[in-house]
């Protein structure tokens, strides 16, 4: 089986593809997605989003990373998806799944699944453009308001040529709600496609993973906020490995902060802690306490000493 890392946009950039494919597990990453409207994007988008085009294609750790595009146009998919992997991604992921509502209303995303022919046409154009050694994939949900298109969207992308489908268990309109996954319906794709079908959608175990598989027969999975929320929930899942101590979490931690800290977004780092602090309270009981403290803080300083990383300060110029 393969576990892939989910692209998850303003959050799973290269640096956290780099941090929780140090866990081992991991298969594959895809990147957060590359938006194409009316024009061939230069190499430097593509470089700025996926800097692991100047690593051969991979993450630090030798973890492959597949771009990711999302757009509504086939033609300049289709010249956008040649550039991607002329620049060394190792094949295109087609992105229909983005639920937000900006991308929505320029006619990116989820809004396509209301339109099958539409996501066919991309897809098949996007495989036209794309060497034949070269996979192109899709995501999807199960569909926009409801999961009357949900087999015709499948068909589609199959018809067109996707090599694999990953399909998010739930609808746009369900968003993230945690009642409303629908690993049956992934079931029923997987059961009438012939190509594969990746399994995504509230994997936060790897008890939720063994019963994923068994519900949707699906034999790869994609995992997003649960890894977020267990860094090493892949090697869980495969190896039965146990879930990293709190203090072992807090390493990574340290470890991420000196990265983002010294890195371009250093300015973000407040912010990016908190919210991957989000994520491992429902993992670790232990992570209420420390949040509390550093969700009043502000300085990068304040919050590294927080975290027992005082080695981390960074002197004002």
């Amino acid at each position: 089986m393969r576990v892939i890392l989910a692209p998850m946009e303003g959050v799973m950039d290269a640096l956290m593809r780099d941090m929780l494919t140090r866990q081992f597990g991991v298969d594959m990453c895809v990147s957060e997605f590359v938006r194409v409207v009316d024009q061939l994007l230069p190499e430097r988008t593509y470089r700025r989003l996926c800097p692991e085009l100047n690593n051969g294609g991979k993450t630090p750790a030798g973890v492959p990373v597949r771009v990711q595009l999302l757009g509504q146009n086939p033609d300049w998919m289709a010249l956008n998806a040649a550039r991607a992997v002329e620049l060394g991604s190792d094949g295109v992921d087609l992105n229909f799944g983005c639920p937000a509502k900006q991308v929505n209303q320029s006619k990116g995303g989820a809004v396509l699944l209301k339109e099958p022919q539409a996501l066919h046409d991309i897809i098949k154009a996007v495989r036209d453009a794309v060497p034949s050694d070269k996979p192109v994939t899709a995501k999807i949900r199960l569909g926009f308001n409801d999961k009357d298109l949900m087999m015709d969207n499948a068909f589609a992308a199959q018809d067109a040529g996707a090599a694999e489908l990953c399909v998010h268990g739930r609808t746009k309109d369900d968003g993230y709600k945690a009642d409303k996954i629908d690993w049956e319906s992934i079931g029923a794709i997987n059961n009438a496609l012939s190509i594969p079908v990746i399994a995504n959608g509230e994997i936060w175990s790897a008890a939720d993973a063994k019963r994923c598989r068994e519900i949707t027969g699906s034999k790869d999975l994609m995992i997003g906020r649960g890894a977020l929320a267990l860094p090493n929930l892949a090697e869980c899942i495969k190896t039965d490995a146990a879930p990293l101590s709190w203090q072992e979490m807090k390493q990574v931690l340290i470890d991420y902060s000196g990265f983002e800290l010294y890195g371009d977004k250093g300015i973000y780092y407040p912010n990016r802690i908190k919210q991957w602090f989000r994520y491992l309270i429902r993992q670790y009981p232990e992570a209420q306490a420390d949040f509390e403290v550093i969700r009043r803080l502000r300085s990068p300083n304040e919050i590294v000493t927080a975290l027992g990383a005082t080695h981390l300060i960074k002197t004002q110029a």
